[in-house]
């Protein structure tokens, strides 16, 4: 499973930097992408921090309920079992 999302990860930043270089050749920059969708990186920061400030929270709350109930899981698997089955 991490080997697929490694692979995923690699196959996205080369993507990017193709892209990336290939935009860059014709002059197009982040500061003009970002000023002709009305944002500034001021706003960007903000809307970042909005989001971990919702997500945070929310995501600890889940884990007081999820993280036990993957341990009762755990403990209750049968003898023998690998976890990659």
């Amino acid at each position: 499973m991490f080997e697929g999302l490694l692979r995923t990860l690699i196959k996205v930043a080369v993507a990017s930097l193709i892209v990336g270089a290939i935009l860059g050749h014709f002059g197009i920059t982040v500061e003009m992408l970002m000023k002709d969708a009305g944002m500034s990186p001021e706003r960007l920061e903000e809307l970042a921090r909005k989001g971990i400030a919702w997500a945070l929270p929310n995501m600890l709350l889940g884990a007081v309920i999820i993280i036990p109930l993957w341990f009762v899981a755990f403990i209750l698997r049968p003898p023998g079992r690998s976890s990659s089955e």
